[in-house]
């Protein structure tokens, strides 16, 4: 698990919003290269490996390096930013938060997500305490910018990426708080399933995809490439943690449902027969407002069995949190699935 971990913190630490992944799937397949698998690039970039299996037979297990963020939408007479959202996510859900926007020559400008109406002292409570909405949100930047021109004189244009503070940290509790946990532990778990089926030194038996999409926070990840002969497509995502949830940040959410409906039935049952035999932590949930790559495999006509398991991450799409023993649970799962 140190191997692990130690590459999910990198991972959290590589800015990757969807559409502007490079960094982060440079990483990815350098690991996979390390293993000896035959890694690919497709045109929308996403990294795909393969295992070769005994036989003609497939199955993709995916997960999605892209992650929630933002554009530059306008430059304001005053010299701060407008965003245009990339992925779900609520107002609060940023406000505060540190931010970098990246130009297209690249240089990095940081700046600081804020409220219009945040100071008390300047506002007042009563206005100072209304529902966010991003109209009412702006970007502040660090730097000598009090006019759109001098704004542009930076470099910044509509347009831009905008990368949120992740504040990656790994404690000694085994959480694992940050942004981004959604997917980037999905990530880290294919990686040490790759890791496990090439240690084991035996072929599986059907050809062992392993998909790293770059689209999924909008909704067609693993719409495009996909192999011949799928049986079966499992999106390895995250856990949904809530009130409401039975998820679970210390063990494997295997999901039944989504707002795109039920999952395969007989391959989320055999899911869980696969947990309960092999003695992994394991919740079975439900979750109305999720999406996932499976989904758009399906949407996109792919004739296959469709699944969807991961670790419990808290508060999700805001700063989240799992446990590491949650990631285990979710390894171990996916890699005996990947060897029957």
């Amino acid at each position: 698990m140190q191997n692990t971990m130690e590459f999910l913190m990198q991972l959290l630490r590589t800015r990757s919003v969807t559409g502007n992944t490079d960094l982060a799937a440079e990483i990815v397949r350098a690991r996979l290269d390390s293993l000896g698998l035959e890694v690919k690039v497709t045109n929308k970039g996403s990294v795909i490996a393969t295992m070769e299996g005994t036989t003609d037979d497939s199955a993709v297990i995916s997960a999605h390096i892209d992650t929630l963020g933002a554009v530059v939408s306008r430059i304001t007479s005053d010299g701060t930013l407008k965003y245009h959202c990339v992925g779900g996510f609520t107002a609060n859900s940023i406000e505060g938060e540190y931010c970098q926007v990246e130009t297209f020559t690249g240089r990095l400008i940081t700046g600081t997500i804020l409220f219009s109406k945040t100071s008390v002292h300047a506002h007042g409570r009563e206005k100072s305490s209304v529902k966010r909405s991003h109209d009412e949100m702006y970007i502040r930047l660090d730097d000598r910018a009090d006019s759109s021109d001098a704004v542009k004189e930076l470099g910044i244009s509509v347009g831009n990426y905008i990368h949120f503070e992740p504040r990656a940290l790994h404690l000694s509790s085994g959480y694992v708080k940050s942004r981004h946990i959604d997917d980037k532990a999905g990530v880290a778990v294919l990686i040490a399933v790759a890791e496990n089926l090439v240690s084991m030194k035996v072929k599986p038996q059907r050809n062992i995809h392993f998909l790293f999409t770059v689209h999924e926070e909008v909704g067609h990840g693993a719409a495009g490439w996909l192999p011949d002969n799928v049986s079966d497509f499992l999106a390895v995502d995250m856990g949904v943690c809530g009130a409401d949830q039975t998820s679970d940040e210390k063990k494997v959410t295997v999901c039944a449902a989504d707002s795109s409906g039920p999952y395969n039935y007989e391959l989320t049952k055999h899911l869980i027969n696969l947990a309960e035999m092999n003695n992994i932590p394991y919740v079975v949930d439900t979750f109305p407002f999720y999406g996932s790559d499976a989904a758009a495999a399906m949407k996109m006509g792919l004739d296959a069995r469709h699944a969807l398991v991961g670790p419990g991450v808290d508060t999700s799409h805001a700063i989240e949190r799992t446990h590491e023993e949650g990631i285990k649970a979710t390894i171990d799962l996916v890699t005996i699935f990947a060897m029957e």
